[in-house]
């Protein structure tokens, strides 16, 4: 089973590298890596280039942002399965990829997704510092502020020609419009892998600063009102549930 896995990138010099190397490390025979790429003006394309053995696609040019690099990926990629590694992250081991595989051909689910931990910036020893636990879907859930990791979530390439590409009107929030649009299809079959898939740095648009979490409160709001899932007591829900991640880290032990 084909699995393609994409990376976008701008001026990601810093931890680039890793996340290559951790997608290079995975066990797994058939991957299709796909970094699609901003127009960096650092040393990234450089690390890119040098990297050219385990990477199967690459384009570079200006985009309008993330999610414009994504959906060029997805419309790039050949695979049956289809995931995403952000530039400054990694996978939690190297059978990551295979136990995934594994998943959707024992259970034939069309959707998977697991559990991911945020670590401090720190390229020798980084500090875990949220536990982002998730948990099986149920109906209703999505209305109460549930969502899985994006990072963690896979899907069979059918998913995306059936119900479109991430809708670049968000700037922020494309990811959970998109969760809302598939997870409220109960003809999906979404399937919980509860184990730690990817360690993630903290930080980003989202949630690095304070008009960054203002800007994404408001996209949420309208990615729900869009999905017709919630309102203003779910997005309360959603950061309940983000203390309940943190406080959780006293007690849990990580790959």
């Amino acid at each position: 089973m084909k699995i393609s896995i994409i990376t976008a990138t701008y001026n990601s010099e810093r931890f680039l590298q890793r996340t290559i190397d951790s997608v290079a490390a995975q066990d797994h025979a058939d991957i299709e890596y796909i970094i699609i790429d901003g127009g960096s003006t650092d040393n990234t394309l450089n690390i890119i280039r040098s990297n050219a053995n385990c990477i199967t696609k690459f384009i570079s040019e200006k985009d309008s942002g993330i999610y414009s690099a994504l959906n060029k990926g997805i419309k790039l990629a050949t695979g049956e399965i289809i995931g995403f590694l952000n530039s400054d992250d990694v996978y939690s081991n190297n059978h990551s990829i295979s136990k995934i595989a594994t998943c959707f051909e024992i259970k034939q689910c069309d959707v998977l997704y697991g559990d991911l931990v945020y670590q401090t910036k720190h390229n020798l020893n980084p500090k875990t510092v949220r536990y982002w636990k998730s948990n099986s879907f149920h109906s209703g859930c999505l209305k109460y502020g549930w969502m899985p990791p994006h990072p963690t979530l896979y899907c069979k390439k059918a998913i995306y020609d059936q119900y479109g590409l991430y809708n670049e009107q968000f700037k922020i929030s494309a990811d959970y419009d998109y969760i809302l649009r598939i997870f409220k299809q109960p003809e999906i079959y979404k399937m919980y892998y509860p184990t730690v898939i990817v360690k993630m740095n903290i930080g980003g648009i989202s949630n690095g600063s304070v008009n960054g979490i203002i800007k994404k409160t408001k996209e949420d709001l309208q990615a729900l009102r869009l999905n017709k899932v919630g309102g203003y007591y779910t997005i309360a829900f959603k950061y309940l549930r983000k203390i309940r991640q943190l406080i959780k880290i006293r007690n849990s032990k990580f790959p």
